[in-house]
């Protein structure tokens, strides 16, 4: 459920696009096979011969660089195809939907990261909601996709451009592995311990998962990351198993957001163990009995059960 009340209200939000190399097929910036088939070895030596093809290592990867005419010429011939643009609806329904119904200015702030030599960031703008309808997310212009994945700039980014805002929340849409995940945790760390200890507000970061190759036990490693403090910045989402853009909220309402008027939870030997008489908050910690194998929350007439084991 989305934050509401006082939870809504002072938000900056911004929405950061990997683009490494390795994203260029998901912007649809990647050639494949066309139609009429490979490009013929004719053809490539042709190019060649033309200084049309390069060789280029990007993001661990070793890359064909087609010049323009190269690539004009493969595609009316059909032996050359784009790949489809995954990142551009992700990036327009999250950048709208955090715009629309979060950002205390109406526009959310738009990055791409890990440009250039991997520790790059290019700033796209802030868009509306309106904006997003048409807005064009191709990957980088100003800068080179990037021969390294390094998260830590475009967070210090929004930590830093938004650091009297009094909430933020920022999605970081990725396809792969993070070459400087021990310099994030240390960066999350530093932030932890100055909301805990009263010196900057709360934020909210959210890695999205997007694509085939995901790398989510690393992701799961920076969700679950121990700062020593009660402070949880990280979550995150895979893009294609999310049913609704609310569950980019899972860990941002509170205790003090009320949700439904009354509750019951009730352990596995039916005791209760709390009661909520004026109000089940959104978030509520208990304690359950080493026994207890489930516990059940009934709430509007009805008892949900929830295993523990």
């Amino acid at each position: 459920m989305e934050p509401t009340g006082t939870e809504a209200e002072g938000w900056q939000t911004g929405v950061a696009l990997d683009a490494s190399a390795s994203m260029q097929g998901a912007f649809g910036r990647l050639l494949l096979p066309g139609p009429k088939g490979p490009l013929p070895e004719s053809l490539q030596t042709q190019y060649e011969h033309e200084g049309w093809i390069t060789k280029t290592q990007q993001d661990g990867g070793s890359y064909l660089m087609y010049s323009m005419p190269a690539v004009q010429d493969a595609l009316e011939r059909g032996h050359f195809v784009y790949t489809q643009n995954e990142v551009e609806p992700q990036a327009r329904a999250f950048t709208a939907y955090l715009a629309d119904n979060l950002d205390a200015d109406g526009g959310t702030t738009v990055i791409y990261w890990a440009c250039g030599d991997g520790t790059r960031v290019e700033i796209v703008g802030d868009l509306t909601g309106k904006d997003c309808q048409q807005a064009a997310f191709i990957g980088p212009s100003s800068l080179e996709f990037g021969n390294a994945t390094h998260l830590t700039p475009a967070v210090r980014y929004f930590a830093e451009r938004f650091r009297d805002a009094k909430r933020g929340m920022y999605l970081f849409i990725t396809d792969g592995r993070l070459d400087d995940l021990e310099a994030v945790k240390r960066y999350t760390i530093d932030l932890c311990r100055e909301i805990e200890q009263g010196r900057r507000n709360p934020l909210k970061c959210v890695l999205i998962g997007l694509g085939e190759e995901i790398d989510e036990e690393q992701m799961e490693e920076l969700d679950d990351l121990d700062s020593g403090t009660d402070v949880d910045i990280w979550d995150h989402k895979i893009a294609n198993e999310m049913r609704d853009l609310k569950e980019i909220f899972a860990e941002v309402v509170s205790e003090n957001q009320i949700i439904a008027p009354t509750a019951r939870i009730y352990d596995s030997d039916g005791q209760i163990i709390r009661n909520f008489t004026d109000g089940l908050p959104a978030k509520v910690t208990f304690d359950l009995p080493q026994r207890s194998t489930w516990f059940e929350l009934e709430v509007a007439g009805r008892r949900i059960r929830q295993s523990i084991i």
